[in-house]
């Protein structure tokens, strides 16, 4: 094929993103992928579109000489696994050499998992704080009760909260949007907290301030509250709350919501709607507690399970 493997690639990458809505950061993490692959091709005397799989195991070989880490060797096969799959599906070559290739998997890294309890005293520490105790337990009890990622909520508009919603509206990353239920709790602590929001946006409106249209108002550039403040916000409540700074961050609410739902019953594919992951198999890192549940069970049940003294 006369094309330039770059060309190819530019291609491939402008396929996905109208295909799967890619975001611009998954497009250049592509795309430093392959460029590092067609470059290693062209110093091995390799041509990109004809190589086979001993040709693409072979720089996998040279990344693990490199010492690359094995999540970033992962992450470059992966890449080479797409765009070869394209390859094949537009006819630019006859066959996918990346098919049988097994490459070195993932490392597999559990997130701190903050407990029922532990999760309890943080929101209550929140909701004890001398300034800003009402928005900062909304920000808590709904980071808790929807599993948003942190931009998606220090970024909520306002109007997706007006009306006392049992659902809120979350466009989330690439454009995609999904249905979040609340719960009674958080609905509570949203309605407190606008309250004393409009009242406040009210005398500023008064004083000739233009109103914000955000649920979470600042003066900063961006409008509304930064993810960096609440990073720091959330350490605070740790403090206050005596629970370790160092494993509570805005993403470990995120886990422990979607741990403590698939500890209580709920299916993986429930959570990965309600955490918006593309692929199920991003959510299956959570498994290990449905793991954990299932040696309870038969621990608990099962009769060969039971001490002597027990039989």
């Amino acid at each position: 094929m006369a094309t330039s493997p770059r060309r190819l690639v530019a291609t491939f990458i402008a396929a996905q993103s109208a295909e799967r809505n890619m975001a611009l950061n998954t497009q250049e993490a592509y795309a430093r992928d392959l460029r590092d692959f067609i470059d290693w091709c062209a110093a091995s005397a390799l041509e990109p579109i004809q190589i086979d799989r001993n040709g693409v195991e072979a720089y996998l070989v040279h990344l693990d000489a490199q010492g690359l880490a094995r999540s970033t060797r992962a992450r470059r096969l992966s890449a080479i696994r797409q765009f070869y799959r394209f390859a094949f599906e537009e006819g630019w070559r006859q066959d996918n050499p990346t098919l049988r290739i097994s490459g070195p998997g993932r490392q597999q890294r559990l997130p701190k998992v903050l407990s029922e309890d532990e999760v309890a005293r943080l929101i209550a520490a929140a909701g004890e704080t001398p300034r800003d105790a009402r928005r900062n337990s909304c920000l808590m009890e709904l980071l808790y009760a929807t599993g948003l990622r942190v931009t998606e909520l220090v970024s909520l508009p306002v109007a997706a909260v007006r009306g006392d919603p049992e659902a809120l509206f979350v466009k989330g990353k690439g454009g995609k949007e999904r249905l979040v239920p609340l719960s009674a709790p958080a609905r509570q602590t949203l309605a407190l907290w606008l309250e004393q929001r409009d009242r406040t946006e009210a005398a500023a409106k008064a004083e000739g301030h233009a109103a914000s249209r955000y649920l979470f108002p600042s003066s900063g550039k961006s409008g509304h509250l930064t993810r960096h403040r609440f990073f720091t916000l959330i350490k605070e409540f740790a403090v206050r709350a005596g629970v370790s700074p160092a494993k509570v961050t805005p993403h470990s609410l995120r886990h422990a919501f979607a741990t403590h739902l698939l500890a209580h019953g709920a299916d993986l594919r429930s959570i990965q709607t309600l955490l918006g992951h593309a692929d199920v198999a991003t959510t299956e890192i959570y498994t290990h507690v449905i793991d954990e549940r299932l040696r309870d069970l038969v621990l608990r049940h099962h009769p060969l399970a039971k001490d002597d003294q027990d039989r």
